[in-house]
């Protein structure tokens, strides 16, 4: 699972594209929670140690916060990460 989390952070820098933000943490804790009980542990974990950080040191702010963690928890439980993909991101991702 945490090389799922990995995959998905590492394609959200690649494509650097406005927007679409959310549709990787959902996508990134919809494919680590497909590999079973440790896959979704492992992704709950990376994400809110994560958002932590996010919170306290890049000071972007509670509501942000808020919003990533509904993304992941919506790809944790096996809600289609498209539901926050947006117009034009390229379909490689």
């Amino acid at each position: 699972g945490a090389w799922d989390m990995i995959r998905a952070y590492r394609d959200m820098r690649e494509a650097n594209y406005i927007g679409a933000d959310k549709y990787f943490h959902a996508r990134g804790n919809y494919d680590a929670a497909q590999r079973g009980p440790g896959g979704a542990w492992a992704a709950k974990v990376l994400s809110d140690a994560r958002e932590r950080w996010q919170s306290d040191v890049s000071g972007r702010g509670a509501e942000d916060t808020r919003a990533d963690q509904e993304a992941n928890e919506w790809g944790r439980s096996g809600g289609d990460p498209n539901r926050y993909r947006p117009p034009g991101l390229p379909s490689k991702y």
